[in-house]
């Protein structure tokens, strides 16, 4: 009876052993991809002024992120870290360049917009503060609550998660 447990045991540990081994193999094409839109997304340290040229903010943390929709549509959100601002942006993905033209300012209660001009996302443009290598962001935002003309003016570059980069 002894002998008749141990085999049955033997037998049911090397199927488990067997089925271990087998059940690993991932199948298919296990490169999930990525988001149309994910080569501009990330954090960015980003300095603000005004069109009068006076200094709003300095070095405030956005995101740009995918929608939902994955298509040539991005949020940027400042997280009310600056001038308030939530918004989609249009990307055209080939040269790095974006607009959003009268789109609802979500972090904003009072339901005003924003039209975002001259945006770009330029590859290899900035500088860290600790000196790296980064991409750059740029644009001009205009608010429906501002008057004509005044428009606030975006720079910075992109997030290293460095410590000597953080501000």
């Amino acid at each position: 009876m002894n002998k008749l447990k141990n085999n049955i045991i033997k037998v049911l540990f090397g199927i488990l052993i067997f089925t271990s081994f087998s059940s690993c193999d991932e199948g298919g094409d296990p490169n999930p991809g990525g988001t149309t839109t994910g080569k501009f997304a990330g954090d960015w340290y980003i300095s603000l002024t005004d069109s009068d040229g006076a200094s709003l903010v300095e070095h405030a943390l956005h995101s740009t992120y995918n929608t939902a929709a994955n298509d040539n549509t991005m949020w940027i959100n400042d997280y009310e870290n600056g001038y308030f601002l939530k918004c989609k942006i249009t990307m055209d993905v080939a040269n790095g360049t974006f607009t959003a033209v009268s789109q609802p300012n979500l972090i904003d209660a009072t339901e005003t917009t924003v039209t975002i001009t001259d945006g770009k996302i330029e590859k290899g443009a900035g500088l860290s503060q600790g000196g790296h290598v980064v991409d750059k962001i740029s644009f001009k935002a205009h608010f429906s609550y501002d008057i004509d003309g005044y428009d606030i003016l975006y720079v910075g570059h992109k997030r290293t998660g460095f410590a000597e980069d953080e501000y």
